[in-house]
């Protein structure tokens, strides 16, 4: 389920093996997306409660832990982590970053179950430290880049894009019991849990949603250079992923940023926008 753009499909922020993506590394990115897609779908699909949750996904770690030891899986996730162990081993790939991911997916399930806040805007940013940046820097690893400058631009589009899912998705999320904006920022702003309700149309909400779109839209811009040091096909996916983002922004604008009552999202017609953007991006 893309927030962002087009070669995005399911799991968040996660370009999956597209047509731009260099092709002797599809294999290894589908890997690492089939892993995080089905984390995610332990996380939150289907219709079984938070312990049940909690026990797959623990299960599933112990499961990549032992595929990462070269050890044999179980059978229930063996087409999944058979072909990630293959990544493991090939590519080097640091498992703390995929362990980082499950432990995003368990906090999440966790303070649904509980319906616990995020009491301040920097405990959403950790948490995002998980949820999103484990992506990008998994991916930097297997372009070969790991200087602290691409690292850390890398983290701010990553996290940009889980923020502004977060402000796309309030629809959604609120009806699930899932709150991202924080307990603070809420104060702030004087928006309550009703004025973030589908009926609501109260203007402090949506200076509230203005305030978290625009705080994406200058993280997204601060690390989008990053696309400018990715050679080749990858460069122009991110660039295009990149785009994604910020057009969600400008969609979200349109709506007066009233996201809690409609959730905007990209369409066909929406490609030769991108496009045209990804194609005249300048360095910095």
């Amino acid at each position: 389920m893309s927030p962002a753009s087009p070669p995005i499909s399911h799991y968040e922020n996660f370009p999956v093996a597209s047509l731009l993506c260099p092709p002797h590394l599809r294999p290894a990115i589908a890997a690492i997306y089939h892993f995080a897609r089905t984390a995610d779908d332990l996380a939150d699909e289907g219709t079984a409660n938070s312990a049940t949750r909690l026990a797959d996904l623990r299960s599933y770690r112990a499961d990549l832990l032992a595929a990462a030891n070269g050890q044999t899986v179980s059978a229930r996730w063996s087409q999944v982590l058979t072909p990630l162990r293959h990544v493991l081993q090939t590519h080097r790939l640091p498992v703390p970053l995929l362990t980082d991911l499950l432990d995003a997916f368990e906090q999440d399930v966790a303070y649904t179950a509980a319906r616990r806040r995020y009491t301040r805007d920097a405990e959403l940013l950790d948490y995002c430290t998980r949820s999103a940046n484990p992506v990008g820097r998994l991916l930097l690893h297997l372009y070969g880049i790991n200087d602290p400058a691409a690292l850390a631009q890398s983290d701010q589009i990553c996290t940009a894009l889980q923020l502004i899912n977060f402000w796309q998705d309030i629809h959604v999320d609120v009806a699930r019991g899932r709150w991202y904006p924080s307990m603070e920022t809420m104060a702030r702003f004087q928006v309550s849990e009703a004025d973030l309700q589908p009926t609501s149309h109260t203007e402090n909400a949506s200076k509230l949603v203005a305030y978290y779109a625009n705080h994406a839209r200058a993280m997204m811009l601060k690390g989008a250079d990053l696309a400018h040091k990715i050679p080749g096909r990858a460069g122009w996916e991110l660039r295009l992923v990149v785009q994604g983002g910020l057009r969600i922004l400008d969609k979200i604008e349109a709506l007066g940023f009233a996201t809690w009552r409609t959730r905007p999202k990209l369409t066909l017609l929406d490609l030769p926008v991108l496009l045209w953007r990804a194609l005249w991006m300048r360095s910095s």
